[in-house]
């Protein structure tokens, strides 16, 4: 059969033309545009993230766990002391405190006992807490289990100090501080502070330390009766004092009398303490009536600023029982 249609003896009809797609193929081919980039795409950011997660998930299996980064806390945010020893020990002293975190399951010891027993008998709260969360309140610290809230300290004004020296009817005696910026020093200053009869202290409100855990621990507890004051401006503060009639001693190496020898302890007295290394500032010093250095071999270039203060405290004492 000649090359006619399949299965009948008619030629085959050449097809006509169809009909045109009006360009929608033509345009389909075009394609959308440039491919987006990464960040634009709203998938890419999930499995991104997931990826990452994965990651992280995968090198915390095979690393140590890392400390919880610190975060600066505001002026009026509760302190909190976490360790079985450095809690009993503020319990003990009187530290104030508003509540005591005491985690789930944990071995009670003699210590976390009598620490649970003080704290109910002063009427702090007693709350149980996971260990994330302790960790959290103590900022990655060592906290065995316990952590004491401490409220935010007030601070009284620099006035405030020489008014209670005149309610005692006693000669003022106020400590100031000069850059001293670790709390455990201004905890050792309070405590010589307190031994040797010194109506009170203070710290400048900036680039020094303050009253914060670190500060109650090293008091033990002499914070509780010591007022601290804060000074917008230590030495604005410092000539206000010489105004009211307080003579100003620096303490620096750097001083022209030795502490034992000045004249003006029994008077009445602002004694200014310096940090270590640095001793006092430029303006401080500026401020002084007089200043005077404690004695010491060559070989010990300075003292920390809760053992000098200890030292000068306890000429002004000796000089005043005379």
């Amino acid at each position: 059969m000649a090359g006619g249609g399949r299965g009948s003896g008619r030629p085959a009809k050449k097809k006509s033309p169809t009909k045109g797609t009006g360009g929608h193929v033509r345009r389909g081919l075009e394609g959308r545009g440039a491919t987006p980039p990464a960040h634009m795409r709203h998938w890419y950011k999930d499995k991104a993230r997931a990826e990452r997660l994965e990651r992280e998930e995968r090198a915390g299996k095979s690393s140590a766990p890392r400390t919880p980064v610190r975060t600066r806390r505001g002026e009026d945010a509760p302190e909190y002391i976490g360790g079985r020893n450095p809690v009993l020990e503020a319990l003990r002293g009187g530290v104030p405190a508003s509540a005591l975190y005491v985690a789930q399951r944990i071995d009670n010891d003699d210590r976390v006992k009598e620490s649970l027993r003080i704290a109910a008998d002063r009427g702090i709260a007693l709350l149980e807490a996971t260990r994330e969360k302790l960790d959290r309140l103590t900022e990655g610290g060592v906290h065995q289990g316990v952590a004491l809230q401490i409220p935010a300290y007030e601070y009284a004004h620099p006035d405030d100090l020489v008014r209670q020296a005149q309610d005692a009817a006693e000669v003022p005696l106020i400590v100031a501080l000069d850059g001293v910026t670790d709390p455990r020093n201004l905890g050792a200053v309070a405590r010589s502070a307190t031994a040797f009869g010194a109506h009170g202290l203070v710290v400048p409100s900036r680039r020094s330390a303050g009253v914060t855990a670190g500060a109650w621990k090293t008091s033990a507890g002499t914070l509780a009766t010591m007022t601290v004051a804060r000074a917008a401006n230590l030495t604005a503060t410092l000539r206000e004092y010489r105004e009211a009639g307080l003579f100003v001693i620096g303490l620096d190496g750097e001083g022209s009398v030795d502490v034992g020898d000045a004249n003006l302890l029994d008077s009445p007295l602002v004694v200014v303490v310096g940090s270590e290394g640095k001793g006092l500032s430029r303006l401080v010093k500026e401020a002084c009536d007089l200043v005077v250095r404690i004695p010491m071999n060559a070989a010990a270039e300075s003292l920390n600023a809760g053992v000098a203060a200890g030292i000068a405290l306890y000429e002004v004492a000796r000089h005043r029982k005379r």
